[in-house]
């Protein structure tokens, strides 16, 4: 029977090909996936008053989508977002940007494979940022994040100006993740999909390597050539695009509120 077995690449390129074929995505807009993006991140938990952010690259030059402030993540609709401008002026829709998000410039700017930025101060990521700790790699469901998650040990204070956009996109770097010390953490994704994706098991992340750590002592990091085929592996589209469709069904099923546009006070 050893003479039978066959390689891991071998179901890799057999699931990745029935992936493509059966897991096919609806077909949504820019807009319409941010929406579901926040229904999202309030769901798993991730709100903290009108502290989180969700931006994406728009068709224009230097300009980017971003929810209306003054709304929660529970509360967006395709119609809460407006395009902004590289000086938060509204271009597209009525209303301002948090002024928070003057950070995502500097990303969008230093990253031309970014398309879209989730940044919250979600319970657990921000534990970790408060204690000043990096983020571990010691099960699988963190692998998505293996030497993709940055650490910034110091805070540059309220990112409303342009000095912290600078600090954090280079402590950012190649990264699709990073860990803020004192505030929360910034995920930048190739598409509004993986960026949600990567938020949601940064934070499941966090709360394990808490968790652990209390009950265990420190954790030993998952094989560094293990980590990496797992990575690999969990951040397929197929994979991450169904998973956000999952969780999105979970959104709309759980909220009172539609994700259909509707009047605003």
């Amino acid at each position: 029977m050893a003479e039978d077995l066959r390689s891991k690449n071998y179901f890799d390129d057999r699931a990745t090909r029935e992936m493509a074929k059966h897991l096919a995505s609806p077909r949504r807009t820019l807009k319409e996936n941010l929406a579901c993006a926040c229904r999202i991140l309030a769901m798993t938990g991730q709100e903290a008053g009108l502290a989180g952010q969700i931006s994406a690259r728009s068709e224009r030059a230097g300009a980017y989508w971003t929810l209306r402030f003054g709304l929660g993540f529970d509360e967006a609709t395709p119609d809460d977002f407006i395009e902004v401008d590289g000086d938060l002026n509204t271009l597209t829709g009525s209303g301002m940007p948090n002024p928070a998000t003057r950070f995502h410039l500097w990303v969008y700017e230093a990253r031309p494979d970014v398309q879209s930025i989730v940044h919250t101060h979600s319970p657990w990521a921000s534990a970790l940022a408060a204690a000043r700790q990096p983020l571990v790699i010691a099960q699988m469901d963190m692998t998505p994040l293996h030497d993709d998650c940055a650490f910034l040990a110091e805070w540059p204070g309220v990112p409303i100006a342009d000095d912290e956009g600078v600090i954090i996109s280079r402590a950012l770097g190649s990264k699709r993740a990073i860990i803020l010390a004192h505030h929360g953490y910034l995920t930048a994704g190739t598409t509004t999909q993986e960026a949600t994706y990567l938020s949601v098991y940064l934070e499941r992340a966090a709360r394990m390597q808490i968790r652990a750590q209390a009950a265990f002592g420190p954790l030993t990091p998952v094989d560094d050539t293990l980590a990496r085929e797992a990575h690999d592996y969990l951040l397929k589209p197929s994979i991450v695009n169904s998973t956000f469709d999952y969780w999105c069904r979970q959104a709309e099923a759980s909220s009172a509120a539609p994700l259909a546009g509707r009047p605003r006070p």
